[in-house]
């Protein structure tokens, strides 16, 4: 049976996979670092697994990058989350387009600002033909908005019969294939509403790590895992 190069089966390897990057603040406090440097931690972890799903030939990695909860934070530690998002979109949006990555924001857009929302636009636009990867950014995401918009927008399509094939085309998702499996870091062993319709079939994996500390090694490792796992999607 042929490998790819990381020594995996191509068959093996999922398509899609969630990831619930949690710890961040944890991880500045264990370190004695200021709270906000654990985000900044964070998002240079993002940049790194970006390198390591495309070398492992993982096509949709899908980020919670902040749930419909998080706006709950005190208001410094909100604006400098934005100050990241809007760094990702603009000056690390150049080197994901060059390398082939797409880019797709879902959620809530309406509650950012006008500016953060003309980016993520122009994100998805100048990326929308790039194929070697795409990274999904759940951004005021949280699965219960999700599922209820969609009831709405079916309601208002004025369709007669809903299936799961047509409520899907409704979701923020739509047209991304479901999570093979999810990780969360930092210890926590639930899903804090991340994916709720989409995930019903999904591998977990809770790794104690948290997410600044997460490693190429870990990864490659709960990909080798989840090849293990017998997936009969209830048949």
């Amino acid at each position: 049976m042929s490998k790819n190069s990381n020594g995996m089966n191509p068959k093996s390897i999922p398509k899609c996979v969630g990831i619930i990057m949690d710890g961040n603040r944890r991880f500045a406090r264990s370190k004695g670092l200021p709270l906000f440097e654990g985000h900044r931690r964070g998002l240079e972890k993002v940049k790194e697994l970006i390198g390591w799903a495309k070398e492992l030939d993982v096509a949709y990695v899908v980020l919670f990058a902040l749930s419909t909860e998080n706006w709950n934070r005190t208001r410094d530690e909100l604006t400098y989350l934005m100050g990241l998002f809007k760094l990702m979109l603009t000056k690390e949006l150049e080197a994901m387009r060059q390398a082939g990555v797409r880019v797709r924001c879902v959620g809530e857009r309406g509650r950012f600002s006008p500016e953060l929302q003309k980016l993520m636009a122009e994100a998805e636009e100048r990326t929308a033909l790039n194929k070697e990867l795409t990274i999904v950014l759940a951004l005021s995401y949280g699965g219960r908005a999700e599922i209820i918009d969609a009831a709405n927008r079916a309601i208002a399509s004025g369709e007669s019969k809903v299936t799961e094939e047509s409520f899907a085309r409704h979701l923020w998702t739509a047209g991304m294939p479901d999570p093979d499996l999810i990780i969360r870091t930092s210890g926590e062993m639930r899903l804090s509403g991340f994916l709720p319709w989409q995930s019903v079939y999904s591998e977990l994996f809770f790794a104690k790590t948290y997410w600044p500390d997460f490693s190429r090694e870990e990864f490659q490792a709960i990909l080798e895992e989840f090849s293990k796992r017998q997936r009969r999607n209830g048949k």
